[in-house]
């Protein structure tokens, strides 16, 4: 086991960037990308308060609030009289976990990619009934159809397939940035994803998909039917990634 590495600039944060999120969370956060930067795993030990402090340029008992969020979660042991480690649960947060909400871009430069995104098309349409279902509509309803490729390091590693009630998204199609992610333009409409319901299979690509977008040599591929739940409980995005089964894994936490 070793501590981590926290030597170089101090990081100083301004707290008025933060209006959402106490001192203690923040500190939270920037613990987390620390451990990940340093590629902690299972039973590492983490530095003391005093040197977290110290690096982040907060006080202690910042830091020790920050510690003891990380505890109550899950993500970090303390043993009286040794120090702070990284727990199963821990690891298994910077590795990937398949309980993690998050952006396809976030999961891939987690993983160390460049991220690109490419935009293949975007288009309104009538829901057909997989896709009503998914999102709890009436079949026929108007839709937003998403489909891009994410790269890393100008490789393709996932194809999405994304579907947003058209009322989800207001204004019209053409002068939106689809680059960007579409939670974060769902939120701005008020419509926060807080939690999805996911199934992951093995596939190959539709024949006609690989056939479009150069991508018949890649083989095989997981795919991740997910749909996105509001905190009201509204459905606001179905998506179809197909993540490269040969470059993505999907980690699993088991418990007695």
């Amino acid at each position: 086991m070793s501590d981590l590495t926290v030597g170089g600039d101090v990081a100083v944060h301004d707290s008025q960037a933060y209006p959402r999120q106490s001192r203690a969370q923040v500190a939270r956060d920037d613990i987390l990308r620390l451990i990940a930067d340093n590629q902690m795993r299972l039973g590492d030990r983490l530095p003391t308060e005093a040197m977290l402090s110290e690096h982040f340029g907060v006080s202690r008992s910042t830091t020790r609030e920050a510690l003891k969020l990380l505890e109550q979660e899950g993500l970090v042991t303390a043993i009286q009289g040794k120090g702070r480690f990284l727990s199963a649960v821990g690891s298994l947060n910077i590795e990937r976990p398949v309980t993690k909400y998050e952006s396809t871009t976030d999961m891939l430069t987690s993983l160390g990619y460049h991220v690109t995104t490419i935009v293949l098309s975007v288009t309104e349409e009538p829901a057909d009934g997989a896709v009503a279902e998914a999102l709890a509509l009436e079949p026929g309803a108007a839709v937003i159809r998403l489909v891009r490729l994410r790269c890393g390091d100008d490789e393709p590693m996932v194809l999405s397939f994304n579907f947003i009630p058209r009322e989800a998204l207001p204004g019209p199609l053409a002068f939106r940035d689809w680059s960007v992610s579409v939670t974060s333009a769902l939120e701005a409409h008020g419509q926060q994803v807080m939690s999805s319901i996911a199934r992951i299979s093995a596939t190959s690509l539709d024949p006609e998909d690989a056939r479009r977008y150069n991508l018949a040599d890649i083989d095989p591929w997981l795919l991740v039917e997910e749909r996105g739940i509001t905190t009201e409980g509204n459905r606001v995005i179905f998506s179809r990634d197909f993540h490269r089964g040969d470059r993505i894994a999907f980690n699993v936490l088991r418990r007695r």
